[in-house]
Formats: structure tokens, C-alpha cells, sequence
């Protein structure tokens, strides 16, 4: 091939740049719609189940839910819920809601016991033998009885049944970047590390498998996770 020759082929070659940059480009703005459309559709169906199950749950919990109450305020009188501030998705506050487990005076007793502290990695307080709770209280916390107010936030949308447990703004202070990817999912009920050993999980490896979780989330694994709560909660794997 001469000079001639060879310049004409390339000025051939050079020429069809503006379509095939065209194709290209048409290529993947279909892709990236084509991935909006399944992300907004793993959402859509993720909160219809939330909203059916949450609703489902709290009419046939209503009995315990009930006797619950009753227990503990015979056990410590004064209000039955607890609410407290936590972190939602991309650091948004919300205020959820738990059953009462601890004595009213356990925000300040807890300054008395924070060098007992048993969790590994010091963002969260973890006491086996924690002497603010009371009786009913361990119970409800060891059979999770204590989280079941919750779907109140699931239904809401503040959380979802499976994700990241909501943490406290005083522990996301205290997050590195990679513990702050936590933040990227709406918070759960139940997640890996709770079916996996829950406290006895030091907090780098729940860390760990929340990330692992929000890497690798679909509704199957979300549908697993809740079929595994059900002997997690039985056998009170790490429950204190």
C-alpha cells in the first residue's frame, strides 16, 4: 500500500468516528437506563414488602405486643417505649422505637459502667451483665421482643426489614470512611451480622458484612436473611 493509498484509508477509517462515537454513546445511555430501571424496581418491590409485612405483623403481634406492656410496667413503672435519634440512610436523623429494656435512669448510669464496655472496636456499648436493665427487660432483649416496635419505622420508611442496624449519631461520629458506607442503604431490623452472632461480632467485622451485604443485595438474599432471623431469634445467638 503506497503513501496515497494508505492515507485515503485512513481518512476513511477517521471519518466514521462521528457514528461510531454515536453508537457508542446511544449504547450506554440505554445501559444506564436499563440499570436505573432494575435498581427503582429492586427498591419498589424491597418497600412493598416492608409496607405488606410490617402491616401483616403488627395486627397479628397486637396479643403480645399488648401483654408485653403490661409486663413492663408491672416490672418498671414509667413508659413502656423507648424512642431514641438515630442515623438513617445518607445521615438522615429519624427517631425509632424500641420496647423498654432498661431502668429510666440508665442514660446516666451509663457514664458509671463505659469502661465495662465489652464490644470490640469501642463505637458500640455492649455489656453482657448489664445492671441498667431489668428483669423483663433481659428477657425481651434476649428473645428481640424489644425490636419488634420497629416495623412502626419500617412502615413509615424511616427503615426497612433487612439492612444495616440504625446507629447513633454520637457512634457515626466516630465512623472511618469505610464504616460511613453503611450509610448507603436504608438501616434494618435484621441483617448479616444479627444472624451470624449479633454482639459476639466485634464491630470491624459487622462492618464487614454490612458492606458485604450492601455490595451484594437482592431480594432473594433479603428473603434468606429473614428466613435465618427466625432460629437466629429462637436460639438467641449473641442476645444480650
Amino acid at each position: 500500500m503506497n503513501d496515497e493509498e494508505l492515507r485515503n484509508e485512513l481518512l476513511r477509517r477517521y471519518s466514521r468516528l462521528p457514528y461510531l462515537k454515536g453508537r457508542v454513546s446511544l449504547r450506554m445511555q440505554f445501559k444506564r437506563w436499563l440499570w436505573r430501571g432494575v435498581i427503582s424496581g429492586t427498591y419498589f418491590v424491597k418497600r412493598l414488602i416492608d409496607v405488606i409485612a410490617s402491616l401483616i405483623l403488627m395486627f397479628l403481634l397486637t396479643p403480645l405486643f399488648l401483654v408485653i406492656m403490661a409486663l413492663i410496667y408491672k416490672s418498671s413503672p414509667g413508659p413502656v417505649f423507648y424512642k431514641q435519634t438515630r442515623v438513617g440512610r445518607w445521615g438522615k436523623l429519624f427517631t425509632m422505637w424500641k420496647f423498654r429494656s432498661m431502668y429510666l435512669d440508665a442514660g446516666e448510669r451509663l457514664k458509671e459502667i463505659m469502661a465495662q464496655n465489652e464490644m470490640t472496636g469501642g463505637v458500640i456499648f455492649k455489656m453482657k451483665n448489664d445492671p441498667r436493665i431489668f428483669p423483663v427487660g433481659k428477657f425481651i432483649r434476649k428473645a428481640s421482643i424489644d425490636e419488634l416496635p420497629q416495623l412502626w419505622n419500617v412502615l413509615k420508611g424511616d427503615m426497612s426489614l433487612v439492612g444495616p442496624r440504625p446507629a447513633l449519631p454520637s457512634e457515626v461520629n466516630q465512623y472511618s470512611l469505610e464504616d460511613r458506607r453503611r450509610l448507603e442503604v436504608i438501616p434494618g431490623i435484621t441483617c448479616i451480622w444479627q444472624v451470624s452472632g449479633r454482639s459476639n461480632i466485634p464491630f470491624p467485622q459487622q462492618v464487614q458484612l454490612d458492606v458485604q451485604y450492601i455490595q451484594s443485595q437482592s431480594i432473594w438474599m433479603d428473603i434468606k436473611l429473614l428466613l435465618q432471623t427466625i432460629p437466629a431469634v429462637l436460639l438467641s445467638r449473641g442476645a444480650y
